[in-house]
Formats: structure tokens, sequence, C-alpha cells
């Protein structure tokens, strides 16, 4: 399974999207493709959509059974601490 959540999505972008992920809330896709079609899709955004933020969740053979990768400016820090996923958040201050 893959989750990708995105900000300010462009129409085309969004549409490529739904061919092969649902969207059950604005600028958010769920759907089971293989790594090939997650990757080709992926590969299209980073190419059609600059500026864009972008968070993947996906599934992996881990401890966890996923694992998380973001790109453009993330306002959190994803970190991988023996095999388990961490969310760090900046502190203002």
């Amino acid at each position: 399974m893959t989750v990708i959540v995105a900000t300010d999505t462009p129409p085309a972008v969004r549409g490529m999207l739904k061919r092969w992920f649902i969207e059950p809330k604005a600028n958010v896709y769920v759907g089971t493709v293989s790594q090939k079609v997650r990757d080709k899709v992926l590969h299209y955004i980073k190419r059609n959509a600059v500026g864009l933020n972008l968070l993947i969740i996906t599934s992996d053979n881990n401890c966890q059974k996923y694992k998380i990768f973001r790109y453009g400016k993330p306002d959190r820090v994803d970190l991988e601490l023996s095999g388990n996923w961490l969310i760090a958040e900046k502190l203002a201050g």
C-alpha cells in the first residue's frame, strides 16, 4: 500500500494520481501499486510539479512494515533508528 500526501497539487498531476490511487480527502492519495508503478508516478510528479511537497508512506519489509520519505521542503524530520521510523518536529524557540 502507498499513501501520498501532497500540498497544492496542480490539476494535471492530480488527474494522473487519480489513475492509480483513490483520493479520500483533497491531496491525499491511497492505493496498492507495484514498486515500479510507484516509482514512475513519483518521477512524473517530481518532473511536473516543481515546488510541491510530498509525504510518501509505503509498505516495506522491516519491523514496522512501512517506510517514510519526503520530497520538497518538509516541516518535520524523518529518522530511521534501528529499523524504526521516528518523526521529529522542529522546535520553535
